[in-house]
């Protein structure tokens, strides 16, 4: 490995076998539910995902957006997109109490997508958010405000697949009164965001893959997220994939923890990917994109998925806090944690509809956080017919029923989230049936307090008080002895 892939000294070295004891920080197993800023140029037009690739996509419904509103990719391309990125009315501090206050332990920003844009002051690319559009620091200004709240501060990276991903801003039309004329990533003034890409092979063996096998491009990959590192010391890095690129994501990786432990004295920084390989995911943390599990799984592991697209959209329809609620409750039962993105428009706000689901989540984690902050799986995730089937991209709302119970425990007390309200104010925990599990001497209703209940061979039969049910499960502190 050329010197020019040198990383920090310290207790990890870039093998499997080093990285493999890596052991999970206490903050993130704490941690349970984090947000994301999922945010950069490909805001602007408030169309969606993967703009900056789709546009370039004859006959796609945002290539159509790009070519009504702002012109032909043959004239106007990502190139004269990105300087629209104002940010103008970014409040980072206000933005982040917010978050704080819907229940977030953790904060994560992006720094650089696939649109090989840096949201940072880079050293290796003219692209990015001090030079070009918002001139501004945007990933410095999150880490001072989630400083400001002690919240461990998280970056992601989408760069490994972007060599690739960009590949087709080398195209035409086909058809039209364009056909024929290249598009604006074929001009080499502006190689430097549209990459020398032409004629690379999207596939491998016949399959479609992101990561390239360009040596150059491995090296300039490693530059751009080792300079992220020192830049900004996140306690939390997560790849779009699986570990890019072999010896050089795994030197990644051990400058990650071997820079976090020279800080802290240990290592307390997480790597995220989403190789589901345990040989693999056991170097940091599992993420599932848009996905569950099914059953606890014995290391902690993390969701990331978004309250809509991952860009703004205007087209959206918002996931309800009732979802997003029984979501984290169940991911949690599981060993998990929830990073959920909250898509800001270009300006930097968040529109009414997020802020009505953050002031959901709020009034739901008051008194229902007891239960999920600090807390470890029991010994079964949960009962009822009802379950998340798992993997990636699976995550429509369940149809949760009051047989429906997740679990969770913190010190000495059970907690036992009832996934949907009884009709008829009465709730049975099968689990918690006598003889099968030690006597139940107490049960409070989260926000309420003590409660009646009953433990027979059945089961615990609880009845509730007249309340209002919660946009989420409501929960049982149950106390055994």
């Amino acid at each position: 490995m050329d010197q020019a892939r040198e990383i920090a000294r310290g207790p990890f070295e870039p093998t499997w076998e080093s990285l493999r004891r890596f052991e999970c920080p206490g903050w993130f197993r704490d941690a349970k539910f984090g947000i994301w800023s999922h945010w950069g140029p490909q805001s602007v037009p408030m169309y969606g995902d993967w703009y900056a690739r789709h546009m370039y996509l004859e006959g796609h419904d945002q290539y159509r957006h790009h070519w009504r509103v702002y012109g032909h990719p043959s004239k106007v391309g990502y190139k004269d997109l990105v300087p629209l990125w104002k940010a103008e009315r970014f409040d980072p501090e206000d933005v982040m109490r917010r978050f704080v206050r819907a229940g977030a332990k953790y904060f994560v920003g992006q720094a650089v997508h696939h649109d090989n844009f840096d949201n940072f002051d880079s050293s290796h690319n003219r692209w990015n958010a001090v030079n070009v559009g918002p001139e501004k620091d945007i990933v410095g200004l999150w880490r001072e405000a989630a400083g400001a709240h002690d919240l461990p501060f998280g970056l992601t990276e989408h760069l490994g697949a972007s060599f690739n991903w960009f590949g087709v801003n080398k195209g035409s039309d086909a058809f039209g009164p364009y056909a024929g004329i290249p598009y604006d990533g074929n001009d080499p003034e502006f190689e430097d965001l549209y990459y020398r890409n032409r004629g690379y092979d999207l596939t491998k063996d016949g399959q479609r893959t992101w990561y390239t096998d360009n040596e150059a491009f491995h090296a300039h990959w490693f530059a751009r997220i080792k300079d992220v590192i020192d830049r900004y010391r996140p306690d939390l890095l997560y790849s779009d994939g699986g570990v890019p690129f072999g010896e050089t994501g795994r030197r990644i990786v051990a400058h990650l923890y071997n820079t976090s432990a020279a800080t802290h004295g240990e290592n307390r920084a997480v790597y995220a990917q989403k190789d589901p390989d345990p040989d693999v995911y056991t170097v940091g943390v599992l993420d599932i994109e848009r996905g569950q599990r099914d059953e606890i799984l014995e290391h902690p592991w993390q969701t990331d998925t978004s309250v809509g697209d991952w860009f703004y959209n205007v087209r959206d329809v918002y996931k309800t806090p009732r979802h997003v609620l029984e979501m984290l409750v169940d991911i949690v039962s599981k060993n998990g944690n929830l990073l959920l993105n909250v898509p800001q428009r270009p300006d930097g706000t968040l529109d009414d509809e997020c802020l009505h689901l953050l002031d959901r989540m709020e009034a739901w984690m008051r008194p229902n956080g007891e239960g999920i902050f600090g807390s470890r799986p029991w010994e079964i995730s949960g009962e009822g017919p009802s379950n998340a089937e798992g993997g990636a991209f699976k995550e429509a709302a369940i149809a949760w029923t009051a047989e429906d119970f997740r679990f969770t425990s913190r010190e000495e007390t059970l907690y036992a989230y009832q996934m949907r309200p009884p009709e008829d104010g009465r709730s049975i925990i099968r689990a918690l049936a006598s003889g099968k599990t030690p006597r139940v001497v107490g049960v409070r209703l989260l926000g309420h307090g003590s409660v009646p209940f009953e433990q027979t061979a059945e089961g615990l039969r609880i009845t509730l008080p007249q309340f209002t049910p919660s946009d989420g499960p409501h929960g049982f502190a149950i106390e055994q002895g």
